[in-house]
C-alpha cells in the first residue's frame, strides 16, 4: 500500500532555488514548441487540478492561467518530467491557435538566418485585439 500524500509527486520535481521549474509547452497535434514558461508547486498542482496550463509569472509574481486575458487557453493532454526531474514538458491543445502574447502561434517565431533573426510566423491575432489597447501583455 502506498502511504504517500496525494500531492507527494510534487516532491519528485527538482525545483530550483526560487522554487520554480522550466516548462516547455508543445502542441500535441503538430509537436511544435509553443512556449517556455515557469511553474511553482502551486501552479503545477493547479494545472493538474484544472486540466489547463497554469504558470508562475515571474514578472507579475503570481499565478496565471494561460489564456486568462486572451482567451487562448491551453488544454493539457499530458505532463512529463525529464530524466533529471528539473524540466517539465506539457503537451497541450492550443485553443485559438495563438500561444504567444505577440499574437503568433509560437513564442519561437524568430529564426537565426545568415547572422540575423528573421521573423517566420505571421501575427494571427493582433495583441490589442486580445488584451485591449492599454492592457499589460507580460507573460500572456
Amino acid at each position: 500500500m502506498d502511504n504517500r500524500r496525494s500531492d507527494a509527486w510534487l516532491d519528485d520535481v527538482a525545483w530550483n532555488d526560487q522554487g520554480l521549474v522550466p516548462v516547455i509547452t508543445q502542441a500535441v497535434d503538430t509537436k511544435r514548441v509553443l512556449t517556455l514558461a515557469w511553474m511553482n508547486r502551486e501552479s503545477l498542482a493547479a494545472t493538474v487540478d484544472s486540466g489547463y496550463a497554469t504558470y508562475w509569472s515571474r514578472s507579475r509574481g503570481k499565478l496565471w492561467r494561460k489564456g486568462e486575458s486572451s482567451g487562448n487557453l491551453q488544454s493539457v493532454v499530458s505532463i512529463a518530467l525529464d530524466c533529471d526531474a528539473d524540466a517539465i514538458l506539457l503537451q497541450v491543445e492550443q485553443i485559438g491557435g495563438v500561444a504567444c502574447h505577440t499574437g503568433r502561434e509560437s513564442c519561437f517565431y524568430q529564426v537565426l538566418t545568415a547572422g540575423a533573426w528573421t521573423t517566420v510566423d505571421p501575427v494571427i491575432t493582433a495583441p490589442e485585439d486580445m488584451y485591449g489597447p492599454s492592457a499589460s501583455k507580460g507573460d500572456e
